[in-house]
């Protein structure tokens, strides 16, 4: 008899072939790396932070199984706007019917659309600005800088939000990753909303761009990261989806080997991307994990699964099954 819950147990029963079948074969090979002691890196491009992932992700980082995360900066605002303006949020079932003055008459209203689900502005996006510009100006007027996730961890953990939550906070993956103290990569940051707001800071002389440290810190902190944890049993790369989120961070491997010129580093000990990008001409997020060995970055007998799917569907699917289900 195992030990897994009523999800997991379907899962195994019916997930027996295609997509399904890799689906389970990737979140078993998953669990055995944890059991082996790796470390796993989770990458998240898209909107899953407005999928309300953290209701999964959340524990799967209180219970270890997630180490270090990478994702858009859209992905670490999301989490947070959902976290503050929950009871804002307007569901567009039908958002396929929609004319341009459909489209129109939401933004009037100031909702942001993500496919089914609209963002309301005031709620949550500036109900947040005025947080992270106290926390900018305070570390500007210190003469200090941080990365853009420390910032958010900064109000987080203060607990300046609490009177504004509207969802549980064991649900919100960000809040739990502060709580746990996990690095948090965001390449490509100032292509976010919050981005945004500090980009025309900047511009009108309020703060100085010194005060939000890069994409190069981030790496540099990456491939600190990366030598004092997988030196001895090897991180793994669960990839959500392509862009950025995944293209950054795998390739601190190549960057070692080959730009740094470190002996001994060894690559990626796992690899699984959820997409539904096809292979096609350039395409680098529909590219198959064979592709990567050319790079350097992972090898022939490295453990490679791509799960062709939702990954809204996926995902939690992965997680309920680490999770015991």
């Amino acid at each position: 008899m195992n030990n897994k819950g009523p999800i997991s147990n379907f899962i195994l029963h019916h997930f027996k072939h295609f997509n399904a079948a890799t689906l389970v074969d990737a979140a078993q090979e998953y669990s055995r790396q944890i059991e082996a002691g790796h470390k796993m890196m989770i990458t998240m491009a898209g909107a899953m932070s407005t999928a309300e992932l953290g209701k999964s992700l959340a524990e799967m980082i209180r219970q270890d199984k997630v180490h270090i995360i990478t994702c858009t900066g859209a992905n670490l605002e999301e989490d947070v706007f959902n976290l503050v303006a929950h009871n804002h949020y307007k569901r567009v079932p039908n958002y396929r019917d929609l004319s341009p003055q459909d489209e129109k008459e939401l933004l009037d209203n100031h909702f942001n659309r993500v496919t089914d689900t609209c963002i309301p502005e005031a709620e949550a996006m500036r109900a947040i600005e005025e947080h992270l510009f106290n926390a900018w100006k305070r570390a500007e007027n210190n003469g200090q800088s941080f990365l853009p996730h420390e910032y958010f961890y900064q109000i987080l953990l203060s607990g300046e939000l609490e009177d504004k939550y509207q969802i549980d906070p064991k649900d919100s993956w960000l809040l739990a990753a502060a709580e746990k103290g996990i690095p948090i990569i965001v390449p490509g940051w100032e292509d976010s909303t919050c981005g945004n707001f500090f980009a025309s800071y900047c511009i009108e002389n309020i703060l100085s761009p010194h005060t939000m440290k890069s994409g190069i810190h981030y790496m540099m902190k990456l491939a600190q990261w990366y030598q004092d944890n997988a030196i001895e049993k090897g991180v793994g790369f669960f990839q959500i989806g392509g862009g950025i989120a995944g293209d950054f961070p795998i390739c601190v491997v190549p960057m070692l080997h080959q730009d740094l010129e470190l002996e001994d580093i060894p690559m990626w000990s796992y690899f699984c991307q959820i997409s539904d990008s096809t292979t096609s001409y350039g395409s680098y997020s529909g590219a198959v994990p064979n592709e990567k060995i050319t790079w350097g970055k992972l090898l022939p007998e490295t453990p490679k699964y791509v799960i062709e799917s939702d990954a809204t569907i996926v995902a939690p699917l992965i997680f309920a099954y680490l999770l015991n289900w």
